[in-house]
């Protein structure tokens, strides 16, 4: 297939890119960054250079690579602002899905999130409405995963996959990243919210399977929840941090209540590698 890659050098983009081209797709990888045309070449994708805020450039990149598939990877996280993550997926989401169309192309498949699921009690499946009523801050990450979803819709076919919370190499959860650096300072509390967690490379092993699988939103996380109170503790241990003090509380915010990743497993026949955060930290978030 043609496939264009948008996000190519991002954490997922980066280990999607060998997946695609060892799978015999003809690649577009798109970035903002000239300086990394020269890696995506030797990757053997056909990089372009193009601002997914730009419409212009990308619609131009888009006709040009005349793709069968768009894989949208775009975030904007290295500096935890979540409004500039908002606008990638607000306005960014809005030109790739423009051009996508404009170019004839069938497919779209698109990075979301599995934890801007409205509150309940049990881990959240892909039939729970998105907590659009929630309050700033989150409200802002919410809307942004809502107006991309409405725009990947568009598109004749498509797939959302709402990824749990990454960790692995080159995300927030290793031992010099930004979770790390909060956990020394003790400003992760070991409260009741439940998280939904997926390792990198499961993550872009899922957006290859996606090609193939019927339109649809799927939750793609491990097997396991897990409350603060728990992963925080291997978490700190994993990445050599003291050990969590009290929690303020033990009640869990209503809508931290992590994701159901049975449709992935029973429906499209997924299953993470790592299936746990339990063994997954230990191998990945403490390797210095």
């Amino acid at each position: 297939m043609r496939i264009l890659l948008a996000g190519a050098t991002g954490v997922i983009g980066r280990r999607l890119v060998p997946l695609l081209v060892a799978d015999g797709h003809h690649l577009t990888a798109l970035t903002r960054r000239p300086d990394r045309l020269p890696l995506l070449r030797a990757a053997g994708a056909h990089p372009v250079v193009a601002d997914v805020l730009d419409a212009d450039a990308v619609a131009a990149a888009v006709h040009d690579a005349a793709p069968d598939v768009v894989v949208h990877q775009l975030t904007d996280l290295g500096s935890g602002d979540p409004a500039a993550n908002a606008e990638v997926r607000v306005t960014g989401t809005r030109h790739l899905v423009d051009a996508a169309l404009a170019a004839g192309t069938r497919r779209i498949v698109a990075q979301s999130i599995a934890w801007a699921y409205a509150g309940g009690g049990a881990p959240a499946d892909e039939d729970a409405p998105l907590d659009l009523d929630a309050p700033e801050p989150r409200s802002t990450s919410v809307r942004g995963i809502a107006a991309l979803e409405a725009a990947v819709r568009e598109a004749p076919e498509w797939v959302v996959l709402r990824y749990g919370m990454f960790y692995g190499p080159d995300t927030w959860f290793t031992a010099d990243g930004l979770r790390a650096a909060d956990a020394r300072a003790g400003r992760l509390p070991a409260d009741g919210d439940v998280t939904s967690f997926l390792h990198v490379d499961d993550a872009a092993a899922a957006a290859v399977a996606a090609l193939s699988w019927p339109s649809g939103a799927v939750n793609v996380c491990d097997d396991e929840p897990a409350a603060a109170r728990d992963w925080v503790p291997r978490f700190c241990e994993a990445v050599g941090a003291p050990p969590p003090g009290p929690a303020a509380g033990t009640a869990r915010r209503p809508w931290a209540r992590g994701a159901d990743n049975r449709r992935a497993r029973e429906e499209r026949g997924w299953t993470p590698r790592h299936h746990s955060w339990r063994t997954g930290f230990a191998l990945t978030a403490g390797a210095r």
